[in-house]
């Protein structure tokens, strides 16, 4: 950027310098680099310090106790429940029942002690009488199975054997073929056709028109055309050709056209034309003009650099 006065982004009219990513600027190292840099900058927000909850009142937000409900009538739980058991009580037709007797515990496994009804005879380890033992029925005897896979052995299953019936190869293409020659026999006549069936948006012939032609045009009569004016030749300038000369190109004589040489061609001993070894060739090379402005224009210098116009 320059010290003084506009930058030549400024001159040329654009709005802003194009940002450069990584030429001219300078290396920061992530070694020992703080996390938030920003919270290290200006001033920060100082806040009070954090308070403790305690009995005081400086452990709230609010500087004096506020209540939750203001204004509201006192009442007591205590006596409330106390009156609720009396309306209850006056309910009660007698006085409260009192069991008899406590409650009997049993003294061991087996008995049946502090029970109310006293042992069951459904539960009593006493073996009862069985009957002689009386040996089942004989099972249902069928034939045996039959032997054989299925498969070129007959009478193998439940029913009775299929009966083997004649196909004719391709009977359904010739039911279909019969069908068909019924159907055209009844048929009288050709297919119905209608004018409206629609047509390609292209035909065959594209210049093929159904409307007749519209009556020829008359051409329309030429006007004739005058002829433009045209000005005398203007004066003419010699031009090293006699074209500014008041006479004609003179005329020269015809002579042969013949190739005169100045000296007489080498030749070597066998009569061949001596050709002298060619020289040292040229090669591409810069020019001084882009030599200054490399030298001029680097990468050190491009920010700074002041374009001449």
């Amino acid at each position: 950027m320059p010290a003084e006065g506009k930058t030549d982004m400024e001159r040329i009219g654009l709005f802003s310098e194009m940002e450069y990513v990584t030429i001219g600027d300078k290396y920061a190292s992530h070694y020992m680099r703080p996390f938030n840099e920003a919270a290290s900058k200006n001033k920060q927000m100082l806040p009070g310090g954090t308070k403790m909850l305690s009995a005081l009142q400086a452990g709230y937000f609010e500087p004096q106790f506020v209540r939750v409900f203001e204004g509201e009538a006192y009442s007591n739980p205590v006596q409330l429940r106390r009156r609720y058991r009396l309306v209850e009580s006056k309910k009660n037709v007698g006085k409260a029942f009192l069991p008899s007797n406590g409650v009997k515990l049993p003294c061991g496994m087996g008995t049946y002690y502090g029970t109310i009804g006293g042992p069951y005879p459904f539960f009593s380890a006493q073996l009862r009488g069985k009957t002689a033992y009386a040996p089942p029925g004989k099972n249902l005897y069928t034939s045996p199975g039959k032997k054989g896979t299925g498969y070129g052995y007959p009478n193998l299953t439940i029913g009775k054997q299929y009966p083997h019936s004649s196909d004719v190869y391709e009977s359904g293409k010739m039911n279909a073929k019969k069908a068909r020659e019924d159907h055209l026999r009844l048929v009288k006549g050709g297919p119905f056709k209608l004018n409206l069936y629609p047509r390609e948006y292209f035909d065959l012939n594209p210049y093929y028109d159904d409307k007749p032609l519209p009556p020829a045009k008359k051409p329309t009569p030429e006007k004739p055309v005058a002829h433009p004016f045209k000005p005398s030749s203007p004066a003419k300038k010699s031009g090293g050709m006699k074209a500014g000369t008041f006479d004609p190109y003179p005329s020269h004589s015809a002579e042969p056209y013949v190739v005169k040489y100045s000296k007489p061609i080498t030749t070597n001993k066998e009569g061949r034309i001596f050709h002298p070894p060619p020289g040292s060739k040229s090669r591409p090379s810069t020019s001084i003009m882009a030599l200054n402005v490399t030298r001029s224009l680097n990468v050190m210098n491009y920010k700074t650099t002041h374009l001449i116009y």
